[in-house]
């Protein structure tokens, strides 16, 4: 918890979480009518694993400070509500702008902030998008926001607001008036979710729903990196690809188990997903790494790359994987001795970063074209390739189109 400074001098606390990198833009995450609480610092917690330095001001510091309420027992809804119904929205907008300097003014933040809000906060990130200069916000539900639309001349910054089609909070008619009054609006970005009711983004709640929730988020976080990043974006994503280059060294070159499992989070995992090998968390993936992987690839394995693609916190890295079968490879050929057979296959590897290190590997290649290349399938009866795969990913002037031609 940090303090900061209201405009009319007094203080207030609000919970801060700072990314691993020790620096970012800023997002103030603006609270629903349950305070800061666990949920509400979680969002912190997972904007701050996203390279963000996140702050979430306790808004009902006027009323009652340090309010933690839940939305699992009936006491907590109604002191919420009276909460909600006594807040000065004024008020709470200037303390949110104020949160916003804040930010900007700490040394870990780059300078550029924005806010996220839900429910009230929703609306309050509205508010302070017409009132005061964030250089982004979004509102997730929020309540309310029908009401000041002749608010929206004033507009000056990107928005973007998630609107669930069944919210009784936002009824149909208060959304229709929210799209006519913003639709033609440049800096805002309206997503409808005709299914979802109000709070489809709180986990446990009642009517939380996953991929609503994924995809929302999603279409937040890069709404934020394109309007906050600038140039930090560029630096954080060489920072992903200097972290699986050194992952990979570990596993290919200094051939070290340890030293690969310190480059992921503790519950990372890895899948092979042609044959389904790998491993979850640290204890399997040490026996994955040093008894059927770095052990069994082959010495005259070689890695050719074609492509790699970065984007906020995944790197997919397209390449050519050579090798000579000789020796067991169980991760790969499961139950297969060797061949003795040459085998050059495109495969693909999509790595998940989490608060500065690997969380999960999904890794492809086309398990036809090595066991037709090892002779274990009969590619003329069937509509498959070998080696011809990895050429032409390598040389797409290659012909096209020749399984069709038998």
């Amino acid at each position: 918890m940090v303090t900061l400074k209201s405009f009319d001098g007094s203080e207030f606390s609000g919970y801060l979480a700072v990314p691993a990198s020790g620096f970012g833009p800023g997002i103030v995450v603006l609270q629903e009518i349950f305070g800061v609480n666990e949920y509400m610092r979680s969002v912190c917690d997972w904007h701050a694993a996203h390279g963000f330095i996140a702050l979430c001001p306790d808004l009902f510091w006027r009323q009652e400070p340090g309010i933690q309420l839940t939305d699992k027992s009936k006491s907590d809804w109604q002191k919420a509500f009276s909460l909600y119904q006594g807040l000065d929205v004024g008020k709470a907008v200037e303390d949110s702008a104020a949160a916003v300097e804040f930010l900007r003014k700490h040394p870990a933040c780059s300078g550029r902030v924005g806010a996220v809000g839900f429910c009230l906060g929703g609306n309050l990130a509205w508010l302070l998008s017409t009132r005061f200069e964030p250089d982004c916000a979004v509102g997730y539900y929020g309540v309310s926001i029908e009401k000041t639309l002749n608010e929206a001349t004033n507009l000056s910054s990107p928005l973007m607001l998630h609107v669930a089609g069944k919210d009784e909070h936002c009824p149909r008619e208060a959304q229709k008036e929210i799209h006519e009054a913003l639709d033609t609006n440049p800096l805002v970005t309206i997503h409808d979710y005709p299914n979802q009711d109000h709070a489809f983004g709180r986990l446990g709640g009642e009517h939380y729903d996953h991929a609503a929730a994924e995809l929302a988020n999603l279409r937040t976080l890069e709404f934020v990196v394109r309007h906050l990043a600038g140039a930090g974006l560029a630096s954080a994503q060489r920072l992903l690809s200097d972290r699986w280059d050194e992952h990979v060294k570990y596993e290919f070159a200094t051939r070290d188990t340890e030293d690969t499992l310190k480059t992921m989070v503790v519950d990372a995992y890895v899948n092979h997903v042609p044959v389904m090998t790998g491993g979850v968390g640290h204890d399997q993936l040490r026996e994955f790494y040093s008894r059927r992987f770095i052990p069994q690839m082959p010495p005259d394995t070689s890695m050719t790359p074609v492509s790699r693609t970065i984007g906020i916190d995944h790197v997919v890295d397209e390449m050519v994987f050579e090798f000579t079968h000789t020796i067991k490879m169980d991760w790969m050929l499961p139950g297969v001795e060797p061949t003795g057979k040459h085998v050059k296959v495109p495969l693909v590897v999509i790595v998940h970063f989490r608060d500065g290190k690997l969380a999960h590997e999904h890794i492809y290649w086309d398990q036809a074209s090595v066991l037709a290349q090892l002779g274990l399938i009969d590619m003329s009866a069937l509509p498959v390739a070998g080696v011809e795969t990895a050429e032409k990913v390598l040389n797409p002037n290659l012909p096209a189109n020749e399984l069709m031609k038998r």
